[in-house]
């Protein structure tokens, strides 16, 4: 996406997230005569919330979504701030491996990682798993395959992938669905709901005249190399959509796929890999130095 322009940072690595966060929990500790005049109305966290907001969102999100849970006929156990943080932060990340690593060898862990099976019956990479907590995660287990599917219908929708913890680290709620959805519809605002919303800590950054010309450059590298990206935020959500649309919404399991799909992914996780290594590359060479030399600007310190 352009500078100006929606940019979620489901496609941000992990790295610049880190910086923004860094950075703008600097400056609210900054005493109140110096660098006042630029001081940013946000807070570090996902959504411009502070630490307590996001803490209390997530309390209230997962109280409402175990309420419309039980008057679905479900049980279900509101996960604490830990486990859904948890959650959040196993997004691209795995023992053992750096987030270079991890991005290397599986992409932005998207099509690379997709089985077809519920979140709550993988035994490896799943941050929708984590998010849910071993409690929920047991309840699912102990259902009949056919209560399983409706279980997930009334805690998710369609749309498996976008559960409450990854919603909130990608900080895209447009796409959750089911009761998760109608938790998110009572403690967020209206606008940060929609696909077009726009995080206030990437606006403070990208609507730099530096920064967009850097995103400029980032856009023309990436050209030359094959792929047709105006922002670093647009790759992995356009990932998502292509596996979406190959696997019907993630309801197809790698074993029941036919062999042109089971081709077909395959193409897209070599995609995948290539264009988040790509990525990944030119954020670190272009976009990582000018958001630092922001920050030391705005922020009165360098992010460490």
């Amino acid at each position: 996406m352009l500078p100006g322009r929606p940019a979620h940072s489901g496609g941000k690595m992990q790295t610049i997230k880190r910086a923004y966060k860094a950075a703008i929990a600097a400056i609210l500790i900054v005493p109140s005569g110096a660098g006042a005049q630029t001081a940013p109305n946000f807070g570090p966290e996902e959504f411009g919330m502070s630490r307590r907001e996001l803490v209390q969102a997530i309390e209230r999100g997962e109280e409402l979504i175990a309420r419309c849970m039980q008057e679905q006929g479900f049980q279900y156990i509101a996960a604490d701030y830990n486990t859904v943080h948890a959650g959040m932060k196993a997004d691209k990340s795995m023992p053992g491996l750096s987030e270079e690593e991890f991005i290397n060898k599986y992409g932005f862990g998207v099509a690379t990682m997709y089985t077809g099976q519920a979140p709550q019956l993988t035994s490896g990479y799943s941050p929708a798993r984590i998010g849910l907590g071993e409690q929920n995660v047991q309840i699912f287990k102990s259902l009949s395959p056919a209560d399983q599917a409706a279980y997930n219908r009334a805690l998710w929708g369609e749309n498996t992938e976008a559960s409450f913890a990854v919603a909130l680290e990608t900080e895209n709620l447009s796409q959750a669905g089911g009761c998760t959805r109608k938790a998110i519809e009572q403690v967020f605002k209206p606008e940060q709901l929609r696909s077009s919303y726009y995080n206030p800590q990437n606006a403070f950054i990208n609507n730099d005249p530096r920064m967009k010309a850097a995103l400029r450059k980032f856009a023309a590298e990436m050209k030359r190399d094959g792929f047709d990206y105006s922002h670093p935020d647009d790759v992995e959500p356009d990932i998502r959509t292509r596996l979406a649309a190959l696997t019907s919404n993630g309801t197809i399991p790698v074993d029941q796929m036919t062999p042109e799909q089971r081709a077909g992914l395959r193409t897209l996780q070599d995609y995948e890999r290539r264009v988040a290594a790509k990525t990944f590359e030119l954020q670190e060479k272009l976009l990582t130095p000018v958001e630092e030399q922001v920050q030391q600007e705005l922020f009165a310190r360098k992010v460490q």
